[in-house]
């Protein structure tokens, strides 16, 4: 898959993890920011993937602040992004299953880095179920 990852600077060293297992496990990664630990603004970072995500450049986006809700709702701001904000693994499996998110964010102050690889990792592999599911995902978009 190609995915695009970005936050702030208190997602940084988890960032780094998760760019570390995508590209384990043979994913394409484009890492748009930041690159340090110094303080910045997460909505540079996180309209960077939710523009890539909606423009279909990505497949999925993955992004991680602090709360992770700041990333959140800043790709929520695209058409047919679906961010959900993930703090464990049956959260992100039902995002998945049942709301076909399409970005997962995730809140690097309140996970252990096991718990958050873990999340990810439940994101990648769950499939969307569709069925009467789809009918609710296809009503979500605005326009």
């Amino acid at each position: 898959m190609k995915i695009t990852i970005g936050g702030d600077h208190a997602g940084y060293q988890l960032k780094l993890k998760f760019i570390e297992k995508l590209q384990l496990l043979g994913h394409r990664v484009t890492d748009v920011g930041p690159f340090s630990e110094t303080s910045c603004d997460y909505p540079d970072f996180a309209h960077q993937v939710g523009k890539g995500v909606q423009n279909k450049d990505f497949d999925i986006g993955v992004l991680i602040c602090g709360s992770g809700n700041g990333v959140n709702m800043v790709a929520n701001k695209y058409q047919d992004v679906r961010s959900a904000l993930c703090w464990d693994a049956p959260i992100a499996s039902m995002a998945k299953s049942h709301n076909n998110a399409n970005v997962l964010a995730v809140p690097a102050r309140y996970l252990s880095e096991e718990k958050a690889l873990e999340v990810l990792t439940t994101f990648l592999t769950t499939p969307f179920e569709g069925g009467r599911h789809e009918k609710r995902v296809n009503k979500i978009a605005c326009s």
